[in-house]
């Protein structure tokens, strides 16, 4: 693991340099001790460096300890019932097991919940890329009619009410006074810790030979191929590249003819823009079921079968990596005509990618009363 110290003069480490001014919070202007503490986060060693931390806002350990009982309250939502956790569960890998999210009164959303593993890489977030950084993102689900439907400023007045809030706040940003600005930003702290990186592949990737079988070792090569006709392939790797199992870009992946959901051209106005959704990781997608930004799918061998057999190619805008792929050595279609024992060495490779541990990791998980 490559440890990354996130407080004063040390955010360099990952590109973002910081004052010391703007390092750690300043103690409450009342007196109530020393300012945060910075946070040591663990990045796994087959991983990217990541994306620069915000240079006000540190990762510290009260400000985490402050987002993470922030994750679970359920006052954050008009009717006090549901929470950022309801549509992201911890051992669904922080999604929530349904087609389409569920907010408050059973108000349904017409996208499903992305999974929050290892946003601390992801330049654009939401399924549109509609933002940039953690801190403007948690203000959507709050604010939003189908899911959490409360005002923040309504949100802060009920924190304060809380007696547990006011000194969180203060150790965490040195003011016991609640702000929209600190519930923010230590929502995105703790969102920034959720790093998946201890799968059987990562065990792999790290020269654990053993880490994976044969089997599985023969999914990964077919995932990786980009198949040509004389190379067999699944074509998974041109999105899901990398060790964060994604290439960090907006793609239609043949899923429809016309659009019910414009995706990223409903954001842009761009025509060319029209049927692209950002590309999920596929880091513990064996959890995540269903698939697709409106989970039209509820298996990966229905995954597979999309992009093996029922790939639209004439959808508009769709990816052109999708119109180059083929395992017919005559080249005369592009459908990848996976043999059914291929398609199923791609699913048992997909099923590696599940952490056990980030799953169970109690740093992470509901805070007791």
């Amino acid at each position: 693991m490559k440890l990354v110290l996130f407080g004063a003069l040390l955010l360099s480490l990952v590109g973002c340099k910081q004052d010391s001014d703007t390092a750690v919070a300043p103690t409450d202007p009342n007196g109530s001790g020393p300012g945060p503490t910075a946070y040591n986060l663990k990045i796994p060693d087959n991983f990217p460096n990541p994306l620069p931390v915000p240079a006000n806002n540190p990762l510290t350990e009260e400000g985490v300890a402050l987002g993470r009982q922030l994750f679970y309250e359920t006052a954050l939502s008009v009717n006090s019932e549901v929470a950022c956790s309801s549509c992201h569960r911890q051992e669904l890998a922080f999604t929530d097991g349904l087609a389409r999210a569920v907010g408050v009164n059973g108000a349904v959303s017409p996208r499903s919940s992305m999974s929050l593993a290892n946003l601390l890489w992801e330049p654009k977030l939401t399924w549109d890329g509609a933002v940039t950084t953690l801190e403007s993102q948690a203000r959507i689900p709050i604010e939003k009619p189908v899911e959490m439907h409360q005002s923040l400023a309504v949100g802060v007045a009920r924190l304060q009410l809380l007696p547990k809030y006011p000194p969180l706040f203060n150790k965490a940003f040195g003011s016991s006074t609640i702000t929209e600005e600190n519930i923010l930003k230590a929502l995105a702290q703790f969102e920034r810790t959720l790093i998946s990186g201890n799968s059987r592949y990562d065990q792999f990737r790290r020269g654990d030979r053993t880490a994976l079988s044969s089997y599985e070792q023969q999914g990964l090569v077919l995932f990786s191929t980009h198949p040509t006709g004389t190379l067999r392939g699944g074509n998974c790797s041109d999105c899901h590249s990398g060790d964060l199992q994604t290439n960090h870009t907006f793609s239609n992946n043949g899923l429809d003819r016309a659009f019910l959901d414009l995706g990223l051209g409903a954001l842009t106005g761009q025509p060319t823009d029209n049927g692209k959704f950002r590309v999920p990781t596929l880091r513990n997608i064996a959890l995540t079921a269903p698939y697709m930004h409106d989970g039209r799918f509820s298996t990966l061998e229905e995954v597979v079968s999309h992009y093996n057999e029922h790939v639209v190619l004439n959808s508009p805008n769709i990816d052109p990596l999708m119109l180059n792929t083929t395992n017919d050595p005559r080249q005369t279609s592009f459908t990848l005509d996976l043999t059914t024992d291929e398609k199923a060495k791609i699913v048992a490779f997909m099923r590696t990618l599940t952490d056990d541990t980030f799953i169970k990791d109690p740093r992470f998980s509901k805070p007791t009363p």
